[in-house]
């Protein structure tokens, strides 16, 4: 298999080559294995690294005497996530710096500056304390990624409340659900945003979440796209520019114990009801500045950095607080965008990198191969020569996609850092620096800090095959339980391994030591005793020229146990000898037990907002199921596709 080398350049201008130098390491495995090691130590030290500013500084890193399970960080501090990525950049006196650009789908574009930034916060935080928010209550946002919405979360966090951001692709009953789970005192909305020159009008939406949900909300925010947008009559409904009027530009940030919530991300299921993730105020920070910085190789303002990140993603969505707390904690620049990457034009995203000046660049994989497909050359009418890191998670990079990417994206010089973790780590479990080698689709291994393992059934560590991710110690941004539901966190991440924290992902360490990630664990596939993910199998069928994307699963059969059942996308007409092909394909790869039992092409897979297939909904439909979430997809309409190919299939079994 082909290794990636990084250039010499990269490895010695990285940030984390500094960190190597400084520890006297000139091995980033050895300073990997010292960081799991020594994990007081590193998590006890990482805030001096990095520049974190403390009210007051703590007297204990962590205290374990609950367990691992209720890890308490920073004991004895005073601390808020607000102020690191917004009032420490402007007392350092990059207050005129940008701190994001904002760019509708229309080609309207707003910039502000961190000082301006700092006074909009300062003066929404001011109408929270004059309508009663405390710390602790819940700010819900159901709004897209935008100015508006990123000021309420970053009040919300300057005043102790807890921001709940709300993916703004999700239906009425979703909103409804999260709105009512949280007890929000205060919902923030929009009144309309665009997606393929499709005006979606968001405030419908939230009213009916709003009376769905028993109308729980005090208030109703609501940031304004277009200025004459006439809103119902209702005491509790306040424009966005009506809260800050008038008010003034000066609140202080609450000074709040580390572990404080900052914010309250619901993970989104096709089945069951969502969990709370609740994510303090150090984790909020700490993990996606150690990310930006060591792995995204983010310059800081503070060493003339000009750096500017894109990262596909929506707010409600981790990788949206994510990139904002990251970004803005570096006093670096970030891209917002509304609408699809591909409209009005295919060539959208490239004209965007090259306008701003994109350096950071991420993405799923799924937006990876749509791209390899509507343009597979980049370059050609684009400069896209600033990207420097190239991104990917929310679901395994087959090895085509991975290698257009660093080749034809990144010019074969940009690090491609694929990475894995989660809404409930609010960060990464696995990735890459920029200073390592790599293989295609790899995520190379654990990140600094993070006592990442692969174990078999037994709760031994495996290698050489599949087995589950764990991490064996906690981290600081772990969720601080679920929210209202203790029970439940024990049970999901804590149970099936006593004291060692179970992420649900199947991974596989290969026969060098780089880590990949093969799926969900739910999803694995199990033939005839032997187990495998269904990214093996779809990484071998995207490979195919003629196929766009594929989704695996495992469907029941009376002898093996299960077989393999693969639904394609095909480029153009599909035919029983390509059907036949790919089998063998799959039979030569990964051996004749693993050969799918069918293929079956169809026009669209499942997927959320963000890119990711939802193996789940597929399964479901197998199952005969017809009750799960639709509001979570992003094409709710391929369900009826997949569906009639399932039935097909199913006659298919019975003859």
């Amino acid at each position: 298999m082909k290794i990636w080398r990084p250039p010499r350049e990269v490895v010695q201008n990285a940030n984390v080559s500094a960190l190597m130098e400084k520890l006297g390491y000139s091995n980033y495995h050895d300073l990997v294995r010292k960081t799991t090691r020594d994990h007081r130590w590193f998590w006890g030290s990482l805030p001096d690294f990095l520049g974190i500013e403390w009210f007051r500084p703590p007297r204990e890193t962590v205290d374990l005497s609950q367990g691992p399970e209720w890890a308490k960080w920073y004991r004895g501090a005073l601390f808020n996530a607000s102020y690191n990525v917004l009032d420490r950049i402007v007392t350092m006196g990059y207050g005129n710096r940008e701190a994001f650009t904002w760019v509708g789908e229309d080609g309207a574009e707003r910039t502000y500056t961190y000082n301006e930034l700092l006074d909009e916060v300062q003066r929404f935080s001011n109408f929270l304390d004059e309508v009663g928010i405390k710390p602790g209550d819940v700010i819900a946002i159901y709004a897209p990624m935008g100015p508006e919405s990123i000021i309420a979360m970053l009040s919300a966090m300057r005043i102790g409340a807890i921001a709940s951001p709300i993916f703004s692709g999700f239906a009425p009953g979703a909103v409804a659900e999260r709105i009512k789970s949280s007890n929000a005192r205060i919902l923030f909305t929009g009144d309309y945003y665009f997606r393929r020159g499709k005006k979606i009008t968001l405030l419908d939406r939230a009213l009916k979440a709003d009376e769905i949900s028993g109308r729980i909300s005090e208030y109703i925010i609501v940031a304004r796209r277009g200025k004459t947008t006439d809103l119902p009559e209702d005491d509790r409904i306040i424009t966005y520019d009506d809260t800050i009027r008038g008010k003034r530009a000066s609140r202080e940030p609450e000074e709040l114990d580390p572990e404080h919530p900052a914010l309250l991300l619901f993970t989104s299921g096709t089945t069951g009801s969502p969990k709370g993730a609740v994510i303090s105020h150090i984790g909020s920070v700490i993990q996606p500045a150690k990310e930006h910085f060591y792995n995204l190789d983010t310059k800081p303002v503070w060493d003339n950095g000009n750096d500017r990140l894109w990262w596909i993603t929506d707010l409600g969505w981790m990788m949206g607080p994510w990139q904002v707390m990251g970004a803005q904690f570096l006093g670096s620049k970030h891209l917002v965008v509304e609408g699809a990457i591909d409209y009005p034009s295919k060539t959208r995203m490239w004209e965007l990198i090259e306008k701003y000046k994109v350096t950071q660049f991420g993405f799923a994989a799924t937006v990876a191969r749509l791209l390899k497909t509507l343009t597979p050359e980049p370059s050609e009418n684009n400069d896209v020569e600033s990207i420097r890191i190239l991104g990917n998670t929310g679901e395994p990079i087959d090895p085509d996609t991975w290698i257009w990417v660093v080749e034809k994206v990144g010019g074969d010089k940009a690090p491609m850092i694929n990475l894995s973790g989660g809404t409930e780590i609010f960060g990464c479990i696995l990735l890459p620096s920029p200073v390592v080698d790599l293989k295609p689709s790899t995520l190379w291994g654990p990140g600094l800090g993070m006592d990442a393992d692969v174990f078999d059934d037994t709760g031994e560590p495996v290698r050489g095959s599949p087995g589950y991710l764990v991490v064996k110690k906690p981290s600081p941004s772990m969720t601080r339980g679920l929210w209202k539901d203790p029970e439940r966190y024990i049970r999901t991440y804590w149970s099936r391994f006593p004291g060692v924290w179970y992420h649900g992902d199947l991974a596989y360490i290969d026969e060098d030591g780089y880590w990949f990630i093969l799926g969900r664990a739910d999803d694995v596939i199990k033939v005839a005793g032997k187990r495998i993910g269904p990214a093996e199998i779809e990484a071998i069928l995207n490979d195919h020229p003629e196929i766009v994307e594929s989704a695996c699963i495992g469907i029941p059969h009376p002898v093996k146990g299960e077989v393999v059942s693969c639904f394609v996308i095909p480029r153009k007409e599909f035919s029983p000898g390509l059907e036949e092909e790919l089998k063998r394909r799959v039979a030569n790869s990964l051996g004749k037990p693993f050969t799918p039992y069918s293929i079956i092409p169809v026009r669209d897979l499942p997927r959320t907002r963000s890119g990711k297939i939802m193996r789940r909904i597929i399964k479901a439909l197998f199952r005969g199921e017809t009750r799960f979430k639709t509001e979570v997809m992003d094409n709710p309409e391929s369900v009826e596709e997949v569906r009639t190919a399932i039935e097909k299939l199913k006659e298919h079994l019975k003859a």
